[in-house]
């Protein structure tokens, strides 16, 4: 009896969510992912409560929520930037 092979052995898991067509969809997800998570972070090392936050932001607290939820991918680059501003951090992009 012949094994069968994998076509899969070999490629990457980047060329199997191109043959998915769900690349760009998983990578922004996983980007917005990380963003939230960074700002979450750079919040509580300057002490920065989620109220204060919303307050120096001028938005409320629940739009602070979606902006800080890693699945919530409805977030304008305006807004990165601005909470990453209060952070004292910047929010780079690029093409690759």
């Amino acid at each position: 009896m012949t094994k069968k092979k994998n076509p899969h052995i070999g490629s990457t898991f980047e060329s199997w969510l191109d043959e998915q067509g769900i690349r760009q969809e998983v990578t922004g997800a996983a980007i917005k992912a990380v963003i939230s998570l960074q700002l979450a972070e750079a919040m509580k090392q300057r002490g920065i409560s989620k109220t204060a936050m919303a307050e120096q932001m001028h938005t409320s607290r629940a739009q602070l929520d979606r902006l800080l939820d890693p699945d919530n991918g409805g977030v304008t680059l305006e807004t990165l930037q601005r909470a990453a501003k209060i952070v004292g951090r910047e929010l780079r992009l690029e093409l690759v």
